[in-house]
């Protein structure tokens, strides 16, 4: 028996667990299943106390073995689809990583050192052990261009804010996201589901977001979130029409007027927010008065154990939804000495609320003046005629950068609407901006990229 202060995540699993399902394109699966029998080609009892590895094609063998897994593996590290073998190998010695579970094959040289167990849908024989311990959540950290971080998180911090929130606030709910589930964002919607006795519709790699809201519609999802670009994108599809969830929440990126307007529209009907969360500093709060920003008196508060403020411009967070500590020999301490976390989101107040303008890592200097593109780009998409735009710099030879905006209209025109459109976006930015950061080239483009983590990909030229 488990001792009674440890929690796993399949002790969260309740009553009525066949009409709660977790299904992709191609499967679907109940939790009747999940708790009944085993996804691991051998049984969970093989793996107990080690350091596991998570590395699956696809969300829904993730899902599987996350379940199964917690509160029997020592640590699980949770791996994204798009980190490469050579720079994956760096973070699995960082872990002390000694067993991989996947279903992609893996080549006697490569994973020679680990040992590697299969995992597919459930299978009838009973998962083989009790839970016995409280499992370390290692994920990595996204939006740098470098090698990227491991983070270790608890249960109990990851379903921090579910637990403050109520779990039986959305019993029923079917959820969705855009994100991967192996991510910090994409994980709190599929613990949501989880562990407050829903259902969850689940996003095949590199589908298309047209055939993704096909499927929400048929899967009946009623409760979803993504990052701003995930929700941009959605709206200039037209995918939206037909498809009605009740809660629709952004994270990930600041979330401007625009797409909070834009999706008041498109979903009339539901409860539209916006909640701010980081992988080290965990979830901070959520707003869901259809502003961006957040209200000043948040700040003074420690509202279910978060608390904030701000430093030299920058957000700081103490919470105990936050992550233990970075994962590794020479890790830099993950929190201050009072125990805030720097989140290097930069916010400014604006009367009695909070804006947020950017992150300090990407702050573009034009002759020594600091330019954050966040802000050039929440003027830009407040044009009736913009969806989404990202503002980057240029090198220049006479003040070493200089702003540029690429722009996506909302609606195909000619080259005289063009320029018409270009004019009046030049002329807010000049209202409402400083001289240097107005861009000195805006440019229309069909489509903008945006990485795997949701985020609107920034590249400089």
């Amino acid at each position: 028996m488990s001792p009674p202060d440890i929690i796993a995540l399949r002790q969260y699993l309740g009553p009525e667990l066949k009409s709660r399902t977790i299904s992709d394109g191609l499967h679907v699966v109940s939790l009747t299943d999940i708790i009944q029998h085993s996804c691991l080609s051998r049984r969970s009892c093989e793996l107990s106390g080690r350091s596991v590895l998570l590395a699956t094609s696809g969300q829904l063998l993730s899902a599987l073995a996350m379940i199964e897994l917690d509160g029997v593996a020592c640590r699980l590290l949770l791996c994204p689809p798009d980190l490469d073998w050579d720079r994956l190998e760096v973070l699995l010695e960082q872990a002390d990583i000694d067993t991989i579970v996947t279903d992609r094959p893996f080549h006697r040289s490569r994973a020679g050192k680990y040992i590697v167990i299969g995992v597919d849908l459930p299978q009838r024989r009973a998962m083989g052990s009790e839970v016995d311990r409280a499992t370390e959540w290692l994920m990595l950290t996204s939006g740098t261009s470098g090698l990227p971080k491991i983070v270790r998180h608890t249960l109990d911090g990851l379903a921090g804010a579910i637990i403050a929130d109520g779990p039986a606030r959305h019993r029923n709910a079917t959820w969705a996201t855009f994100y991967d589930i192996r991510r910090y964002g994409g994980l709190q919607i599929f613990l949501r589901a989880v562990i407050g006795g829903g259902s969850m519709v689940l996003s095949e790699p590199g589908e298309a977001v047209a055939s993704y809201v096909a499927r929400l519609r048929a899967g009946g999802v009623t409760h979803i979130s993504g990052t701003p670009s995930h929700w941009r994108k959605l709206l200039m599809s037209g995918a939206s029409a037909n498809f009605s969830p009740v809660y629709v929440r952004l994270s990930g990126e600041i979330a401007d007027q625009p797409v909070l307007d834009g999706l008041a529209r498109a979903f009339p009907h539901a409860s539209i927010g916006h909640a701010y969360a980081s992988t080290e500093a965990g979830v901070g709060f959520s707003v869901d008065d259809g502003r961006e920003g957040f209200p000043a008196h948040l700040m003074k508060q420690n509202h279910a154990g978060v608390e904030m403020k701000v430093v030299d411009g920058s957000l700081r967070i103490r919470s105990h939804r936050s992550a233990r500590s970075y994962v590794g020999a020479g890790a830099p301490p993950l929190a201050d000495t009072d125990g805030f976390v720097d989140t290097g989101d930069m916010v400014e107040l604006r009367g009695e609320r909070y804006h947020f303008v950017g992150r300090r890592g990407g702050i573009i200097n034009i002759g020594g003046l600091k330019v954050h593109p966040e802000e050039v780009e929440a003027v830009i998409n407040r044009h009736v005629s913009v969806q989404m735009s990202r503002a980057r710099s240029r090198r220049s030879p006479i003040t070493g950068a200089i702003v540029v905006a690429d722009v996506v209209l909302a609606n195909c025109t000619d080259a005289e609407h063009h320029e018409m459109i270009r004019a009046e976006i030049l002329g807010r930015c000049k209202d409402c901006l400083a001289v240097w950061k107005v861009p000195a080239v805006i440019r229309f483009v069909e489509r903008l990229d945006v990485t795997a983590a949701g985020k609107l990909a920034r590249t400089d030229a």
